[in-house]
Parts: C-alpha cells; structure tokens; sequence
C-alpha cells in the first residue's frame, strides 16, 4: 500500500504563496498533480499555479476554518484530481497578540480564529483525506506543517504556538491509528525561513539577529523546507511516520 514515488495526487493547503507555494513546485516537479487550495488569496494562488511545472494541476479555493468549508474543499481537489495520495496541511493564521498588549476580546477571538484554522482545519483536512485514502486502499501521506514555536515558545504569538504543538501530538496520534491503511503521518517544525510575509522583518538590527539565532548565520528558504516536505511524503520515509523533523538550523535543540 506504499504510495508511489511520482504521478500522485496532491492536496496543499495554504499554497496561494510562502511556503505552500514551495511546496506545490516542489511536488510538481517531482511529477505529482497538485491542487492549490487558497482561502482568500485567489490571484496569488494562480500565480502559485501558473508556475507549476507539468499539467494536470488546479486551484481549490474554501475556508478551512468552516468544517463545511473543509469538506468542500477535500471533495473539490478529489474531483479535481480524481483522488488523492497526499495531504499537506499547510495553511495557518498567525497574529501577534502578546498578553500584556492584547484586549481580552481582541484575545479571545484571535485564539478563536487560530484553533479553527491551525488546528481544527488541519484535523478535518487530516480525516477527510485519511477516510478517502482508506476507501482508495493504495497507501498515502499527511505531512503536517507545524513550528519551532511549538517548542521554543511564542510569546508574542502564544496561539500560534499552542496550535502548532497541538498538530504536532494530532500527527503523531494519526500515524498510530492510520499506518495499517498504509498511511504515514509525520510533521515538519521549521525555525525563521523567507517567506514574502516576513521579508521585512528581515532588513535592519531585527533581521540580523534573526540570523543569529542559527550558528549558520542565515535563516531558511522556503525550497529547504519543501525538499523536506516531499522526502516525508516518499515511499523511503514511512519509517519516519510520527515524527516531528526539527528544521531549524540548530537555532533550537532538543532532546
């Protein structure tokens, strides 16, 4: 039931630019079909799309945070696809709301809206793809985009944190439950890497002591991120399902 090392089928969640681009190139070039899921960002998503390598790839457009939403968007990359092998659960809020600055109900709804998208979309895209792999009995991957916050900690994005370690201890739970269908769950935590959001984060005092936290004096790109994400998904990594695969630049260590 392993799943094949080319020519699947590809869901990636959160992929109208940054990471989820990298991503949709990534397994495109591996010769995979790649449905682009977008929430609000339908013109980047095409430009995503648009990039491609190959044929046979899609735009899906839905909000993850609305369990109806998730379903539809599941049904819509099925259809567009004509099933699906891989899910990458890519798509993520993060709004900075430290405690001491932060309104209580400004507080309350930005934890509301993390939940819902970081977590509860992952969850629902996790069940709805993991049941349709079952049904299609060929194996398959879910790989997990979760954070270095998870285990550092966030203080000016506590939710990000929280929901990022939650996806984490949700893969490991779903590799358990799904490897005798065949299906490898595992979970990639990056540190600090370039995305167009946080570009500018990245000039001035503040982007050279981001570099600094890694002894190797840089951060990421989002291409490194993505080899990760499409050797997890490969027939040679199921031994890796469960696994949380520090990315980070040995900027966080831990044991």
């Amino acid at each position: 039931m392993n799943p094949r090392a080319s020519g699947r089928r590809v869901l990636v969640s959160g992929a109208s630019r940054g990471l989820g681009r990298a991503v949709c190139r990534a397994f495109a070039a591996n010769g995979d079909r790649v449905a682009v899921h977008y929430g609000s960002r339908e013109d980047e998503a095409r430009m995503t799309l648009e990039s491609l390598e190959g044929a046979g790839h899609g735009l899906v457009g839905g909000d993850l945070s609305d369990p109806a939403g998730a379903a539809a968007v599941e049904s819509a990359a099925a259809e567009l696809l004509g099933g699906i092998d891989v899910l990458v659960n890519n798509a993520a809020v993060n709004v900075r709301h430290p405690l001491a600055e932060t309104p209580y109900d400004e507080w309350v709804a930005v934890w509301q809206r993390h939940v819902a998208v970081n977590l509860l979309g992952t969850a629902h895209l996790s069940h709805l793809t993991g049941r349709r792999i079952i049904e299609q009995g060929t194996g398959g991957r879910i790989i997990n985009i979760g954070s270095r916050g998870a285990f550092k900690g966030e203080p000016d994005h506590p939710a990000y944190g929280a929901t990022k370690a939650a996806v984490h201890a949700l893969g490991q739970s779903l590799a358990v439950s799904l490897a005798p269908y065949g299906i490898g769950v595992a979970s990639v935590a990056p540190g600090f890497f370039d995305t167009e959001r946080v570009a500018p984060r990245l000039e001035g005092e503040e982007g050279a002591a981001i570099r600094a936290q890694s002894p190797f004096g840089r951060v990421a790109s989002a291409q490194e991120i993505a080899a990760a994400v499409l050797w997890l998904a490969s027939p040679e990594a199921e031994w890796a399902s469960g696994t949380v695969l520090d990315l980070n630049g040995a900027s966080y260590l831990r044991t």
